[in-house]
C-alpha cells in the first residue's frame, strides 16, 4: 500500500480522497444494513457497492477494516439521531443502543461478527475495535455509575467498573439472543437489571 492510500484510509489531507472514501462508506452502510455481514469477499462487496475492488482496497485495506469503518460510522449516525437522555442509567444507555440496533438488524450481525473475530488470531482490526470499544464503554459507564451513586439513584455498595462490565455483557448477550429469537425482549430485561441495581424489586 503506497503513502497516498494510507493517507486516504486514515482520513488524509486530500479533500477529494476524503469525499470519495465517505461516498463509498455511505454505500457500504446501506449494503450491510440490508444484508448483514454474511461471509463474503471484499471483491463481492465492491460489486454490491458499485466500485472496483481496487478502489475498496485503496480506501479500506481489507474486509475487516471496512466492517469496522461501517459499524463506527453507523454508530456515530445513530447517536446523532437518537441521543441518550442526560442522566440516563447505564442500562438505559444500552437500551437506547438496542433500540437503534433493532432498526438495522444487519448491523447487529456485523457487530457480532467483529466481536467474534476479535477473539481469533490474525484479526488486528477487529481486536483493536472491540478492545477499544469495551474499554471506552466501561470508562464512560463507570463515571455515570459514580454520579448515580452520589445522587442516591444507584446502590452505593457496588463497584462501578464491575457494574459497567455486567451491563455491557448483559446487553451484548441479549442482543445475540435477539438475533436468534426476535421474541427476546432486550429492553425489558435491561429495565429489570436497572431496578435490581437500584435496589428496587425486580
Amino acid at each position: 500500500m503506497d503513502a497516498s492510500a494510507d493517507t486516504a484510509r486514515g482520513g488524509g489531507r486530500y479533500p477529494k480522497g476524503i469525499a470519495r472514501r465517505q461516498e463509498i462508506l455511505d454505500k457500504a452502510i446501506e449494503v450491510f444494513a440490508r444484508r448483514g455481514s454474511k461471509k463474503t469477499s471484499l471483491r463481492a462487496i465492491a460489486q454490491e457497492v458499485g466500485v472496483t475492488h481496487a478502489a475498496l482496497t485503496h480506501y479500506f485495506g481489507s474486509l475487516e477494516e471496512l466492517l469496522v469503518a461501517v459499524y463506527r460510522e453507523s454508530e456515530r449516525r445513530s447517536g446523532e439521531e437518537k441521543p441518550v437522555p442526560a442522566g440516563a442509567s447505564p442500562a438505559m444507555v444500552m437500551r437506547v443502543s438496542a433500540e437503534r440496533n433493532r432498526d438495522i438488524p444487519g448491523l447487529v450481525q456485523l457487530y457480532s461478527t467483529l466481536v467474534a473475530a476479535a477473539l481469533e488470531e490474525d484479526h488486528p482490526a477487529a481486536q483493536q475495535f472491540a478492545t477499544e470499544r469495551f474499554a471506552r464503554l466501561r470508562g464512560e459507564m463507570s463515571e455515570q455509575i459514580r454520579e448515580l451513586q452520589s445522587s442516591g439513584r444507584l446502590r452505593g455498595d457496588l463497584d462501578p467498573a464491575l457494574v459497567a462490565a455486567l451491563v455491557i455483557a448483559a446487553s451484548d448477550g441479549l442482543q445475540t439472543q435477539w438475533l436468534l429469537d426476535a421474541d427476546v425482549d432486550h429492553g425489558a430485561a435491561l429495565e429489570m437489571l436497572d431496578r435490581m441495581l437500584a435496589g428496587e424489586p425486580a
